[in-house]
């Protein structure tokens, strides 16, 4: 099948750049001697977990149970959840998950904590943990210091748990090449936690953080042995602005169809926010929903749940009702939410068709 054989919208994967975007962070962990576990949010598609792992990451990282059910599928060795699971069936669930594979939990209370204690035991199976601190986003994670000492030693204290480490998210710095000093104070801040945490006794087989935009600048921190992007295997125009990617690394796009052109210097394409998702460029003033790939000069600047306005005042391009559009979307995680199916290509011809598995797993 040709691309002009698809219907709009369709979500589509450049399949050279997404596999030049595996091999480039997959080649960089190596270089540096960091841990890949890559965050599966992005694709939600376990074929393309298991292209990451075939490449070299020790395994997966999810946020929800359901989830870690889909990923189950790629065969993980290693799957991780970085996020505080609550609740007595979110817990049996993830019991049975870990009676397939090894799984790793992330959590910031005593509370659960205890109830991930309680359904380990209840399930006769060893779970480790990973005690989360806050570095700056002000999301999840305990302050460090001695809330972080304490929350480790109630998690070395709990049957059925397995303490393996400390665990961070950077997302508060968005842009590496513009916040050098944010990269130095997370060293200092991480390397300070991880002496802390070593003198307290506990163990640190593992300390786990990183992001996109912060990737390849992952070596710079101080202690870190282990990095969580998700973002990098498509890329998208936050990446992109933010300087954590070109746009020749931008794998994924919307094709869109041009469907009216009723009103002068406007076009009106096939997707609206129910294809794109309302997502705002991040740390700009400007309202726009997508990078126009085919009139660079265009603005996405609205849209209504399946209608997508394309502002062509400052545009020489000419188009007409039918025709296609490519639209690189601001943040390509929630798209991929978006979507039954989205399809890898090569050159104009489609190559892959693959179920988004892990959409709409929220529980």
């Amino acid at each position: 099948m040709r691309i002009s054989e698809l219907e709009t919208p369709a979500l589509i994967i450049d399949l050279d750049i997404m596999e030049r975007n595996l091999r480039r962070v997959a080649d960089y962990a190596h270089s540096h001697d960091l841990r890949l576990r890559p965050h599966t949010k992005t694709h939600k598609i376990p074929a393309l977990a298991r292209k990451q792992m075939d490449l070299g990451a020790a395994g997966v990282t999810v946020a929800k149970v359901s989830e870690a059910e889909v990923m189950l599928e790629a065969a993980p060795a290693d799957l991780l959840i970085a996020y505080p699971i609550i609740g007595r069936r979110k817990l049996e669930r993830l019991v049975e998950v870990a009676h397939k594979t090894r799984l790793t939990v992330g959590l910031d209370s005593g509370f659960a904590a205890r109830q991930l204690s309680d359904a380990a035991r209840e399930g006769q199976v060893e779970i480790s943990v990973l005690a989360e601190a806050d570095v700056g986003l002000g999301r999840v994670g305990v302050s460090p210091g001695e809330e972080l000492i304490a929350l480790g030693r109630h998690i070395a204290r709990l049957p059925w748990l397995r303490l393996e480490g400390i665990m961070f998210y950077p997302g508060h710095i968005r842009s590496a090449e513009e916040e050098e000093e944010k990269i130095e104070e997370l060293s200092a801040l991480v390397q300070q936690m991880t002496a802390d945490w070593k003198r307290a006794g506990l163990p640190l087989n593992i300390v786990s953080g990183g992001s996109t935009p912060l990737l390849f600048h992952s070596h710079r921190v101080a202690g870190l042995t282990e990095i969580r992007p998700g973002t990098y295997i498509f890329n998208d125009k936050n990446t992109w602005f933010g300087g954590g990617c070109s746009l020749e690394d931008c794998a994924a796009f919307l094709l869109t169809t041009v469907v009216s052109t009723s009103r002068p210097k406007q076009m009106i394409i096939d997707g609206g926010s129910k294809t794109f998702s309302s997502d705002r460029l991040v740390g700009s003033s400007e309202v726009s929903f997508g990078y126009v790939v085919d009139a660079p000069d265009a603005v996405f600047s609205k849209m209504n749940e399946e209608h997508g306005y394309i502002d062509l005042r400052n545009v020489r391009e000419e188009f007409s009702v039918g025709g296609r559009v490519r639209i690189i979307p601001n943040h390509i995680c929630v798209a991929m939410n978006l979507h039954e199916q989205v399809y890898g290509i090569r050159g104009e011809e489609v190559i892959e068709t693959w179920r988004v598995a892990g959409r709409g797993k929220l529980q």
